[in-house]
Parts: structure tokens; sequence; C-alpha cells
């Protein structure tokens, strides 16, 4: 019985801290990683801030909800003409949210 208990629970956190942001819950992960290598999202965002780009996924407050950072996926779009569909930035700010910014 405890074996089972133990299971279940870890299931169940498991699920719990998977879980991603209602705005991206239909979001194709890998679609967005695609997207973000063959963009070469991080090596513009290095050009950008330096170091290893990462410091750009904390603007001193800027990027606050999934809604933001969506918006800022989709300005990206815009500015560089990269040709994203919907669910195409959809799926790169998911990916974003469940590797940086964890909104729930």
């Amino acid at each position: 019985m405890k074996k089972l208990l133990c299971v279940a629970l870890l299931a169940w956190t498991s699920g719990v801290f998977a879980q991603q942001h209602p705005l991206f819950k239909d979001a194709d992960l890998k679609a967005g990683e695609k997207l973000i290598a063959e963009n070469q999202c991080n090596e513009c965002h290095t050009r950008r801030v330096g170091g290893d780009g990462s410091s750009i996924y904390n603007p001193k407050g800027r990027i606050n909800t999934a809604g933001a950072l969506r918006g800022m996926v989709e300005y990206c779009n815009t500015e560089l003409n990269l040709g994203f569909f919907p669910e195409d930035t959809n799926a790169v700010a998911a990916v974003l949210n469940k590797q940086h910014y964890k909104f729930r």
C-alpha cells in the first residue's frame, strides 16, 4: 500500500511541476524548440545582451505575464520578419516559459 501511495504521489507531483500556463496548454514544444534553433534566437540574444544571452529573459520586469511573453515573441517575429504563424509564436513562447519564466 505504501509503495502504491508513493507512486501515486510521485505521478501527481510530476504533473503539477510539468504544468504550463493555460495560454500555452496546446503548444507544440518540439516545434517551438525547432523554431528557436532554426531562427538562431539564442545567438541573436547573445549579440544583443552579451554573455550567454540569458539575461534577456529578465528585462527589469517587462515580461511579467504569459501574455507579455507571447507578445515579446510576436515582437521578435515582426521585427525580424520571421514569418511565424500564431501557433508558431505560441510554441516558441511556451518553450521560453518552460525554460525561463515558469508562469503557471
